[in-house]
């Protein structure tokens, strides 16, 4: 083995001590619920951005609010993953 194998070893070894001690996903799923059954539909049907123009229609301050620290709510299928199984 010469020098440049050992450094691709050492480099693939490193990615994978990485991506093994990453953290869990924290961000909650979007519910398999009767609320949310129709987003399901129009996800598969016309794709995410599709179904993201209604998310603020329920999720406001009036209704479901944000938490503070929340990053901006324009991608809400970018973070928050379908439950298709």
């Amino acid at each position: 083995m010469n020098k440049r194998d050992i450094l691709l070893l050492l480099g693939g070894l490193l990615i994978i001590v990485v991506l093994w001690m990453a953290p869990e996903e924290s961000t909650t799923r979007v519910p398999r619920d009767q609320d949310h059954l129709r987003f399901y539909t129009i996800v598969k049907k016309d794709g995410k951005k599709a179904a993201e123009k209604f998310c603020l229609d329920c999720h406001n301050a009036d209704g479901v609010p944000f938490p503070k620290d929340h990053p901006p709510k324009n991608r809400c299928l970018l973070c928050h993953k379908m439950r298709f199984k």
